[in-house]
């Protein structure tokens, strides 16, 4: 198993990767009040190994997808952590995806003005990006984590175990997360060059969600509000974002894969990168979407993209 550090400034934390990572919780919060909050998804697949895991734990159940990623959801998890007399050394523990590390994560920085968080990302996108870092936020007025905050958990435990029950479009939408870092990092972007071929072996994902982490740790010690270096890690998201809500029915991941794709011909156009390197961005995404959809009326997207909290100015 690996452990890797992410130095923050407000509260650094630990990932521990590998097999087993997920029964580490009882090893490190042994005593301690948990309260788990999942999706109806990972309740079905694993109320068994929830009770293994947390015994005793209260278990808040919302529902599945990016959908309930909104302010009703979120307080519905704050009622039920006032119902659980919940207190400030309580551990929250974010058990699925991004949608629910994104709203357990806020409801914990929230709750008595934060309570100790604990991320288990049981999908590939949120074990190689969304669970480290910090960001937590809620879906408002038609747009993307509009309402958030940093707010680092404790500890991440990504437990390679969780994946063997996602759908192959779960698996491509960690890879958009896992090709981005790669276009970002040189010696994961030749990795994953070099290991075209595995791409949907469960194993080597796994193997290659470290390195993904490692990176994203370095960079969020660097800046961890997102006002310098941490900008990289949108990559894909703005244009990605925008074609999400315009559009839906296709998963984050894939978006972003499209987004990078589309992304590098504006950064081609601009001068921001030179065309063999953008040649080398579409080169990446075609590993895992080798044919980019046509969008009608594209340019409804503009006012989405114009919303996005990235942006520095109004109008920008």
């Amino acid at each position: 198993m690996q452990i890797i550090e992410v130095n923050t400034k407000s509260r650094p934390s630990k990932v521990y990767c590998g097999e087993g990572a997920a029964e580490k919780f009882s090893e490190l919060y042994a005593g301690c009040d948990a309260f788990v909050v999942t999706d109806a998804n990972v309740a079905r697949l694993y109320a068994a190994r929830i009770g293994e895991l947390f015994p005793h734990a209260p278990v808040c159940v919302v529902p599945a997808g990016e959908r309930s990623k909104n302010r009703n959801t979120l307080f519905k998890i704050l009622d039920a952590m006032f119902a659980a007399q919940l207190h400030r050394s309580s551990v929250v523990v974010a058990l699925g995806g991004g949608v629910i590390g994104d709203m357990a994560g806020l409801a914990a920085a929230l709750y008595m003005r934060g309570t100790r968080l604990v991320q288990v990302p049981t999908t590939l996108l949120a074990q190689v990006d969304s669970s480290v870092g910090g960001k937590t936020a809620i879906d408002y007025a038609g747009v993307k984590n509009a309402v958030g905050a940093f707010y680092q958990p404790e500890t991440v435990l990504c437990d390679p175990a969780f994946l063997h029950t996602l759908p192959p479009r779960e698996v491509k939408c960690g890879l958009g997360e896992v090709l981005k870092t790669g276009i970002l990092d040189a010696a994961i972007g030749e990795k994953l060059q070099e290991n075209r071929g595995r791409l949907s072996d469960l194993s080597y994902l796994s193997e290659l969600a470290a390195d993904c982490i490692r990176f994203k740790a370095r960079i969020v010690a660097e800046d961890e509000r997102e006002s310098g270096a941490r900008r990289c890690l949108n990559l894909g998201h703005t244009t990605g974002h925008a074609l999400e809500l315009a559009y839906g029915r296709r998963s984050h991941g894939e978006y972003v894969l499209i987004g990078m794709w589309l992304e590098s011909f504006i950064a081609e156009r601009e001068g921001v990168c030179t065309p063999a390197h953008a040649q080398y961005v579409r080169d990446t995404v075609a590993l895992v979407q080798p044919r980019i959809p046509v969008f009608k009326d594209a340019r409804a997207c503009v006012k989405y993209a114009l919303l996005d909290k990235k942006n520095s100015a109004r109008g920008a």
